[in-house]
């Protein structure tokens, strides 16, 4: 498995004649199961691909150390073999045609098949004597992605793989990784700001903002900690300020009179015990979507907030 042990990352620039620090990660620590799919999932600007990088091997943590398998990631060539990370700039792979990118693979990853990435070839219809260069940017973005899969590694590292793709093709690059990865039993680790893709893709996920984690966890663990509740007074009005003296995050609020509808922190079990204690009563309570609590969750932490709420 990967496990990411409070992992910080700064990077240190110019801002006309000032030193500029700029805190990309900040303490993260997690662990990536073996054999699941985990999404990385965050704001732009979250730390996604300098966590992904740092998976890599790529950059060395300030911090922290990234260790798979019980080594560590950072200058290690033993570990990285099994490793194949993808990234989001796709300009280094534009020198190769489609198929000389296969005789690459082959030539530098032991592991390479040439007959899962000719199968794929043929699946997507891509132009193999084309210039990848040449390619549209979706069309691009599945022979890199393609190429990593082909790779047969046991962890693959896939940042915002699925940019750029129509829908349908979308679908395909999932149900790719399903038949070509899972069934080998690898370990995927997909970014996206895409809350729809990840919540499709993935089982776990972690959610970053501003190089911080959020959440994470199993998908529906996380959904279960956050819920919609409507409310009826029984003796009044219902206000915010009645639901967090009882103890309850309050994320959001919309109410009127003694009719009040509230987005929380919370398992059933909690709200319901923090609701008991008012005059109240919960006409409904239900978990949020993966993207109702991205939403909610980013709104907390300040990030695209509007003064909506009464």
């Amino acid at each position: 498995m990967i496990e990411v042990n409070k992992v910080s990352v700064t990077y240190t620039g110019l801002r006309g004649v000032r030193i500029v620090r700029n805190k990309a990660l900040d303490d993260v620590s997690f662990t990536v199961p073996e054999g699941s799919v985990y999404g990385l999932l965050g704001t732009n600007g979250a730390g996604k691909s300098t966590l992904m990088r740092a998976m890599g091997g790529i950059f060395r943590p300030d911090t922290g150390s990234v260790i798979i398998d019980g080594r560590d990631v950072w200058n290690n060539a033993e570990v990285k073999t099994d490793i194949c990370y993808v990234g989001d700039e796709l300009s280094w792979y534009e020198r190769f045609t489609v198929g000389e990118l296969k005789t690459y693979g082959q030539n530098c990853r032991p592991s390479f098949s040439g007959e899962a990435f000719d199968r794929m070839v043929k699946a997507l219809e891509l132009p193999k004597e084309r210039k990848i260069s040449r390619l549209s940017k979706g069309m691009r973005r599945q022979v890199v992605t393609i190429f990593g899969v082909a790779c047969c590694t046991k962890y693959l590292l896939l940042d915002e793989s699925f940019d750029g793709l129509d829908p349908a093709m979308r679908r395909i690059i999932r149900e790719i990784l399903t038949d070509e990865v899972c069934d080998n039993g690898s370990s995927i680790v997909l970014s996206s700001h895409n809350v729809t893709e990840i919540s499709e893709a993935c089982d776990h996920i972690l959610l970053l903002h501003g190089g911080k984690i959020v959440e994470s966890g199993e998908i529906d663990d996380i959904c279960d900690r956050y819920r919609k509740i409507q409310l009826v007074g029984s003796e009044g009005n219902v206000s915010r300020e009645m639901l967090e003296k009882a103890g309850i995050a309050v994320l959001n609020f919309m109410g009127e009179g003694c009719v009040a509808q509230a987005v929380v922190r919370g398992t059933d079990e909690e709200v319901r015990a923090g609701v008991s204690k008012l005059h109240v009563n919960p006409v409904e309570t239900v978990p949020l979507t993966l993207e109702e609590v991205f939403i909610y969750a980013m709104r907390e932490k300040g990030y695209g907030k509007i003064n909506a709420e009464k």
